[in-house]
């Protein structure tokens, strides 16, 4: 991610991982996107990376060569790749600590395998991966994201895939899982007039799938739930306002010691910062979370 530009250079923008942080946690917000803290890489965020990286590379591989031992001898170099473009990641496992390098690196094997006994890559032709997404509502703010995977029937029926790390949500947070996917239809429906004939979340900690058949309500609807949402980020950078907001994801926030939940002390806020956020230039580690 690049530094916030000024005004003029700069476009207003949300990703879908950005709008999750504000509508989980206002003060996770500004710390990620406005005061722009550092975060510790932590082995299963990476992991998700990884594995991501891997698969966007097997995929550029022709058809037949596309399986499970392919993936697995993609690992070092990709790894090895990953390191050198985040140098914060070459702590993630110290010399004597090569043994725990080992059995992580295995973990990630362990979810390419599910991944093979979801779908066999050989059988599919992606129109695109890792492809960054995004249009301008108005002059007001920009919509974007970058995407896993999209592919493209015959008949022009646009399938929209994510890849998870972890296991699927509980049933009750299906919703909530599937709203970045409903984003990413969003952006493609307004930028090529096709609303997406699949969602799909594919779940490699399990093996499940998540899939959902949008329609042009359902994304109006959207629209319509992140207009507000920005909104009530400009609000809340207009008052300086970004209170907490206490739940069961507290347990993986970097910053508890700076959150008043916890006792801590937010550092002190720049007056009237602009509520602007930098383009994506390259997938953040933290959105690969599990």
């Amino acid at each position: 991610m690049t530094e916030l530009a000024a005004a003029s250079t700069s476009h207003r923008s949300l990703s879908p991982s950005r709008a999750g942080d504000f509508q989980n946690c206002p003060l996770l917000y500004r710390f990620r996107t406005i005061d722009r803290l550092p975060e510790p890489a932590e082995p299963p965020m990476v992991r998700g990376t990884l594995v991501h990286a891997v698969l966007e590379e097997l995929f550029g591989d022709p058809a037949p060569g596309r399986t499970l031992d392919r993936a697995v001898e993609l690992l070092p170099s990709q790894w090895e790749k990953l390191r050198t473009s985040e140098p914060r990641l070459a702590e993630l496992f110290t010399p004597g600590q090569a043994a725990d390098e080992t059995a992580w690196l295995a973990s990630c094997i362990t979810l390419l395998e599910t991944y093979f006994a979801m779908e066999d890559p050989r059988r599919l032709e992606p129109a695109a991966r890792e492809e960054r997404v995004s249009y301008e509502h108005g002059e007001r703010v920009r919509f974007g994201g970058i995407v896993d995977r999209i592919d493209i029937a015959p008949d022009g029926r646009i399938r929209v895939v994510d890849y998870k790390t972890g296991r699927a949500p509980d049933p009750r947070y299906e919703d909530k899982a599937m709203f970045q996917m409903r984003f990413y239809a969003l952006v493609i429906w307004r930028t090529r007039g096709v609303v997406p004939a699949l969602l799909q979340l594919m779940y490699l900690g399990d093996g499940s799938f998540l899939r959902y058949e949008p329609t042009t309500s359902d994304l109006l609807a959207t629209e319509k739930k992140l207009l507000a949402l920005w909104a009530a980020i400009e609000r809340a950078i207009e008052l300086g306002d970004f209170p907490p907001r206490r739940s069961g994801l507290c347990r993986w926030c970097a910053h508890q010691a700076l959150c008043p939940e916890f006792g801590g002390t937010p550092p002190p806020l720049a007056p009237r910062p602009s509520p602007l956020e930098p383009v994506e230039r390259a997938r953040p580690l933290s959105h690969l979370a599990p």
